[in-house]
């Protein structure tokens, strides 16, 4: 085993420890919760391993390098997310790799997006991002729809020729009500859900935690996590 493969290893295993023990706090079964590892700035080889580890999915945020990455991954069995803000201009790009992108946060990005999956002739996964640092119709620092405009943009996905509505993912945020409050955010955003599916009752997917906050993500509810520092160790700058 070489050195950087028991090094992700161990990490993956304390990981998936934190996980364990945080699905048994709250009284959860642990495959209630899924495990994305986001692979952002880490080389492709690094993706490999994780893919020999037994991760199934992983996450990336900049159309760029997700796009080079993926193609040279494109033979292992992975699910690809895109978790960054993303111009429409990139639309068709991503649609050649990802599986899910769950940084919808605005009506041109719908159509966007579903226009070149309808080019493509395959259905894309969405998440609506919701940012709780903005007002109630306004958008986050990092991106994401005001909890206020939730329900009108998930019925313009769910409506859109080639898109699915899979549910909601956010950012704890840095500013605003739940700055600090990392628990209480992931509570309001299942609250969020809870709304959603009422309406739209196939979107069940609530994306939340990463390295430093997943606990309190499991404890609310989250049913995706989203790890990168923890199980791949600080990320190196790009240049």
């Amino acid at each position: 085993m070489t050195d950087r493969r028991a090094e992700i290893a161990a990490n993956l295993a304390t990981v998936e420890e934190r996980i364990a023990a945080a699905c048994a706090a709250a009284g959860r079964p642990r495959e209630e919760v899924t495990l994305i590892v986001v692979t952002k700035t880490h080389p492709a080889a690094d993706v490999r391993i994780l893919s020999e580890l037994g991760v199934r999915q992983v996450a990336e945020n900049r159309d760029q390098e997700a796009a080079a990455k993926a193609a040279r991954c494109a033979d292992l069995p992975l699910a690809w997310h895109f978790v960054g803000q993303l111009q429409t201009n990139k639309a068709r790009s991503v649609l050649e790799y990802a599986d899910v992108v769950q940084s919808v946060d605005r009506a041109r990005l719908v159509a966007a997006l579903s226009q070149e999956a309808v080019r493509a002739e395959r259905e894309l996964g969405c998440l609506i991002q919701v940012a709780l640092d903005a007002g109630e119709s306004g958008r986050g620092e990092r991106g994401g729809v005001a909890p206020g405009g939730v329900a009108e943009l998930a019925d313009l996905v769910a409506a859109a020729d080639g898109l699915r509505l899979d549910g909601l993912m956010t950012v704890a945020p840095l500013a605003g009500e739940y700055a600090g409050r990392q628990r209480a955010a992931f509570e309001r955003l299942m609250d969020l859900s809870t709304d959603l599916r009422g309406t739209h009752p196939a979107a069940t997917m609530v994306s939340a935690g990463m390295s430093a906050d997943l606990e309190q993500a499991v404890a609310a509810g989250a049913t995706h996590v989203r790890v990168g520092t923890s199980v791949l160790g600080v990320r190196p700058r790009l240049r």
